[in-house]
């Protein structure tokens, strides 16, 4: 039976979107909002169910919970379990590891996980130098214990909620606030038990290169050139000269008579003994310095004394999921202007660029080398403390975020008072947490002006989005198509077959594109799936739940595994290592499990 022109339309939608999602030439936000327009106007879905989701309870119910975790995060409870657990890992790794993996999986069961991955990466790093341990053998530790804790609960992850919303939807009812739990707590108790016994022995295991220069290879970035007498370039200002346009350099100081000259404005003009501390490599001024008349002094040293007299120190600042910086180039960042920062290098993946830097496209996870005036590093530890931090700090966490008793207690009280109403009453979840919400800013746990930052609107944008493929899938009735094949492939070995493959094939899907907009595409399938069998949905639904959450291949599926990535000095493969055996392991698990615990 051929498809219908609707059904060839979403298709056709759907497939765009994969391209897209994984190939990451456009914000996955974007792509939500092109999916939504496109299915408006080819008549598929109405304008009205075409921007639905931005007022879909669950959308706001996720905006609300970004909220909650922001005022949790800003009384600064997580900061203080660093030292404590430090002493545990050094004294047994394994143990060490176990509690750390509970301790960020209790958490994330009830506070959405991306920013408590971007709180816990230097916590993270700090313990693993005070321990003498790689940091990446607790990154990919830390990314891991926030999945399973999402599983636990409806609240844990904003994919948890979307599939309750369309579930919803389509006739199949809600998800309760601790439905999810006998299987969660299964998965997230295998899980921390798989890292500490094979898991963490399959992650880098090299102790960390000793300064940064060895780590982002700067020895022949950072260099130090004395303008000679009769050097073509003196006289003449920075922006006019070419010097920095020949040698693509950056001039980070210029030291004149005695006085220095931090970041030198382009019209400053060049003169005969300045000594400039430029980045460039070192190769091109060799290369020039003898028809130009200038000296090369000895590579620039990175760590020590040298940095400690001009009054700077280098940070590695990690941009995070919800940076403004995202998507942005250098240029465009301006970290010198914004932040006082001088970038000097940038880890990408398993790239470092250190060339053409105002082009580099930043993106969440990557490591910005920057060299930053002391008196100024408070500031920027004070910025990372913000709901919308544009980036997380590694290194010394002597700034971090004091530990308010009172406001964690009522920031505390509030959350569970959310959880507690939302479970045992018939008062919606969005319901409760938007009372919570609001005596969160009455309290003034949180400004209104810090309310609105905390909100992720990438997630609500894709969430709304999302939505409305979702309802595609369904009026063109793609979803019974897909389903009815599915079924009539696997429905021979039984219904726990069906609910292995579906699984399985989510959980692949999600490793290549957003768990969110995943576990929209598949939703629709799976209530199909369980209409064609005339068995219960829930199992089918649950499976979704749990498998558009279980990203540990690769670092692209999930946001907090792209955040850990470029900080711990992971490889591609290393996730694979890892991941792999796990992911067949929680496929064991559900599909054994979940027949058991939601009947058919």
């Amino acid at each position: 039976m051929e498809l219908t022109p609707d059904q060839w339309i979403v298709a056709g939608v759907v497939a765009s979107a994969l391209l897209l999602f994984i190939s990451e030439k456009l914000s996955i936000d974007l792509v939500a909002l092109m999916i939504a327009a496109t299915l408006a106007v080819t008549g598929v879905i109405t304008p009205s169910e075409a921007v639905a989701g931005f007022s879909d309870a669950a959308t706001l119910t996720v905006a609300f919970m970004f909220v909650l975790s922001a005022a949790l995060m800003k009384t600064g409870a997580l900061s203080t379990v660093g030292p404590r657990l430090s002493e545990r890992f050094r004294r047994n790794e394994g143990l060490g590891l176990m509690v750390f993996m509970a301790l960020v999986g209790s958490v994330s069961a009830f506070i959405n996980n991306t920013p408590i991955v971007a709180v816990f990466i230097p916590i993270a790093v700090q313990m693993a130098q005070s321990a003498n341990m790689h940091p990446g053998k607790l990154l990919i530790p830390l990314s891991f214990g926030t999945i399973f804790g999402g599983t636990v609960t409806l609240i844990g992850t904003s994919t948890n909620i979307v599939v309750s919303g369309l579930s919803a939807k389509l006739g199949a009812g809600e998800i309760g606030m601790f439905d999810l739990a006998p299987m969660g707590a299964v998965l997230l108790v295998a899980g921390i038990l798989y890292m500490v016994l094979v898991g963490r022995h399959l992650l880098p295991g090299k102790q960390d290169q000793k300064d940064l220069k060895e780590k982002f290879g700067m020895g022949g970035y950072l260099t130090e050139i004395e303008l000679l007498p009769g050097a073509r370039f003196v006289g003449k200002r920075i922006m006019d000269s070419s010097l920095v346009r020949e040698l693509d350099m950056d001039i980070i100081e210029i030291i004149r008579d005695g006085q220095r000259f931090a970041l030198p404005p382009g019209d400053m003009v060049l003169e005969a003994g300045d000594l400039l501390k430029v980045r460039c490599a070192v190769e091109k001024i060799r290369a020039l310095k003898d028809r130009a008349n200038i000296s090369v002094k000895p590579t620039v040293q990175l760590a020590g004394d040298d940095l400690r007299t001009r009054g700077t120190l280098l940070m590695e600042l990690v941009i995070t999921a919800s940076s403004p910086l995202d998507g942005k180039t250098l240029g465009e960042a301006d970290l010198i202007r914004t932040y006082r920062a001088v970038p000097l290098a940038v880890r990408h993946r398993e790239d470092v660029v250190h060339e053409r830097l105002q082009d580099t496209v930043l993106r969440s996870g990557d490591v910005v080398l920057a060299e930053v005036k002391r008196h100024f590093v408070k500031n920027l530890k004070e910025l990372e403390r913000t709901p919308d931090a544009p980036f997380a700090i590694l290194g010394e966490q002597e700034g971090m975020a004091e530990f308010d008793r009172n406001r964690f207690v009522m920031v505390a009280a509030v959350i569970l008072g959310v959880v507690a109403v939302s479970s045992l009453t018939r008062v919606p979840v969005m319901v409760a947490s938007l009372v919570g919400v609001i005596i969160i800013a009455l309290t003034r746990c949180l400004s209104m002006k810090e309310f609105y930052e905390a909100i992720e609107w990438k997630v609500i944008f894709l969430m709304a989005g999302a939505f409305s493929l979702g309802a595609a899938m369904h009026n063109s009735g793609l979803d019974t198509r897909i389903a009815d094949k599915l079924v009539s492939t696997l429905g021979q070995w039984g219904p726990v077959a069906v609910i292995s493959g579906l699984y399985m094939a989510t959980s692949l899907l999600t490793e290549l594109m957003s768990n969110t907009a995943c576990a929209a595409l598949v939703t629709p399938i799976a209530i199909g799936m369980a209409d064609r069998m005339d068995a219960s949905p829930t199992p089918f639904v649950m499976a979704v739940c749990f498998a558009a959450s279980a990203c540990f291949m690769t670092p692209i599926g999930y946001q907090t595994n792209a955040m850990v990535y470029t900080a711990g000095q992971y490889r591609y493969v290393d996730f694979i290592k890892v991941g792999l055996p796990l992911h067949l392991l929680f496929w064991a698990l559900a599909t054994w499990l979940i027949p058991v615990f939601y009947p058919f």
